[in-house]
């Protein structure tokens, strides 16, 4: 059998957990520039955060969690269910702070100074949160997975996590968000 990392289904969690983080370590950057005075881009940048998270782990990522990999842990490791029930309860949760973060936003670009501890807050809170549920998939979810699963479900996931597609429309959407990310990433990149 192959290793829990080795599974194309894994590599494909574990690198979308991995720009997540990207993603959210943009957002405190972004917060941390704006509380040095520093000269930042235009918050379309950190809209464009805020979107990216919405886009992909919330409207890809997780359902597909639930739906394929949760789903089988449930079927075939009953002590994991609270664990689960936790994680989708997680997934509830992070829709809800993006919305709060994107308030918070709006706030700052609306009267200024006087909002961003409440946004910095915020994003702090969220990047915790966050690295908390990717551990728990990481470190409990994934080797539950390589103990519990059989090939057929393997086989169902790797051929899920593989293609990620538009939930609404049913077209691809993995290139645009590509870019995104690849904007994202250099934009943390620059002085």
């Amino acid at each position: 059998m192959q290793t829990p990392i080795a599974r194309k289904a894994v590599r494909v969690i574990v690198r979308e957990h991995q720009q997540l983080s990207m993603v959210v370590t943009g957002m405190q950057r972004f917060v941390k520039l704006l509380g040095a005075g520093a000269d930042v881009a235009r918050p379309m940048m950190f809209r464009s955060m805020l979107y990216y998270i919405s886009e992909y782990p919330e409207q890809l990522h997780h359902p597909k969690e639930e739906r394929y990999l949760f789903a089988r842990l449930r079927h075939h490791a009953n002590d994991l269910d609270k664990t689960i029930d936790e994680l989708e309860e997680q997934h509830a949760q992070g829709k809800a702070r993006m919305r709060n973060i994107e308030h918070a936003l709006t706030r700052y670009e609306l009267v200024g100074e006087s909002a961003l501890p409440v946004l910095r807050e915020m994003v702090e809170e969220y990047a915790a949160f966050s690295a908390n549920h990717r551990r728990l998939e990481e470190e409990v979810i994934l080797p539950a997975a390589h103990q519990w699963l059989t090939e057929e479900d393997w086989n169902e996931l790797d051929e899920a996590f593989g293609t990620n597609r538009d939930p609404f429309a049913g077209v691809m959407v993995e290139a645009d968000l590509g870019r995104l990310f690849a904007m994202i990433v250099k934009a943390n990149r620059e002085p």
